[in-house]
Order: structure tokens, then sequence, then C-alpha cells
């Protein structure tokens, strides 16, 4: 069983920036993901980077968020800037355990979640 663990989360004033990390417990090979998860929001995915490092985005982050992994740390990164209040949420990490069929990533396992929380 992987275990994913969260840092970095905080409150910053809008426009400011955060990197969140998530270190997991051993080489996640497969799919790794960054969720978010508001009071009376669905969750929403954020960011992922798929079994060939290709790295996607929700479109509500494209262009201020950066997604990258550091096989070798077994971390996986989440670069925020030019945040906003609406970003406000608590930040989950996933990782998959095989390649998806479909397009997606196939999450097994799951962080505890790092509390973000942006002031205007």
């Amino acid at each position: 069983q992987v275990q994913l663990v969260e840092s970095g989360g905080g409150s910053v004033q809008a426009g400011g920036s955060l990197r969140l990390s998530c270190a997991a417990s051993e080489y996640t090979r497969y799919c790794m993901g960054w969720f978010r998860q508001a009071p009376g929001k669905e969750r929403e995915g954020v960011a992922s980077i798929d079994y060939y490092g290709t790295p996607s985005y929700a479109d509500s982050v494209k262009g201020r968020f950066t997604v990258s992994k550091d096989n070798a740390k077994n971390t996986l990164y989440l670069q925020m800037n030019s945040l906003k209040p609406e970003d406000t949420a608590m930040y989950i990490c996933a990782a998959a355990d095989r390649v998806s069929m479909v397009p997606g990533c196939a999450y097994a396992y799951w962080g505890q979640g790092t509390q973000v929380t942006v002031s205007s």
C-alpha cells in the first residue's frame, strides 16, 4: 500500500504563490495527480501527470499551476501562482496503481490533504 503525505499548504493573499508537495512511501510509476475539495463543492481534479510524464490541468488552473514529479525523491509537486480566493480548498494527492484503459488515471491511493486558503 502506497502512503501519500501532503505538505506546503497555508494561507496567502490573492495573487500569491504556494508550492505543495506530496511525498510517497515508494516510487509510483503510474499516474499521479492533485484534487481539491471545498465546502459545498464537488471534488475537482486539478492537475495530473500520466505514465508517460504528460501533464494535464483543469481549465480553472491552466496557466497558473504547474505539476511536476521528482522520481528520485518519490515526490509530486504543485506550484501554484496567481492564487485566487476560489482556489481555497483542501488539496489532496492521489496515485494510480495501473495504466488506465481509458483517458484518465486509475487512482488507488489517496493522501489526507493539505489546506490552502487564499484571502482577498
